[in-house]
């Protein structure tokens, strides 16, 4: 399949996904989730569902368990949504892209204050 259909076709389904997940389900275990990417294979038959959780690692652990849950219900609100003849299987998976960026974040931030600190010493 074209590149391009794929990649429109995984956006799209972030997009429903994400109004979806926001709106649609009143599932307890599932927290603060947010739809950061998604890839479909070539045939539509498997979505890999990135989603980045906000929370400890035990709701994060519970919310993935609640999206697994879930799975039936949101693909047939995705098949509501988008017209596709076949709807793609989600495989979700933790994003932690985000955690990883953050760290290195506050890595640079403590370089910073003690390079500063140094400078202060010097003079």
């Amino acid at each position: 399949m074209n590149k391009t259909r794929m990649s429109r076709v995984g956006e799209e389904i972030k997009k429903e996904l994400s109004i979806v997940l926001q709106r649609g389900l009143k599932d307890p275990r599932i927290g603060f989730v947010t739809v950061t990417d998604v890839e479909v294979t070539s045939d539509l038959q498997l979505a890999k569902v990135y989603v980045s959780i906000f929370g400890s690692e035990e709701q994060r652990r519970d919310s993935l368990a609640g999206l697994q849950k879930a799975k039936g219900y949101l693909r047939t609100e995705i098949g509501r949504r988008v017209k596709l003849r076949h709807i793609p299987d989600f495989v979700f998976k933790l994003d932690e892209s985000i955690d990883y960026g953050s760290k290195i974040e506050t890595i640079l931030r403590e370089i910073s204050t003690d390079g500063e600190k140094g400078d202060k010493q010097d003079e």
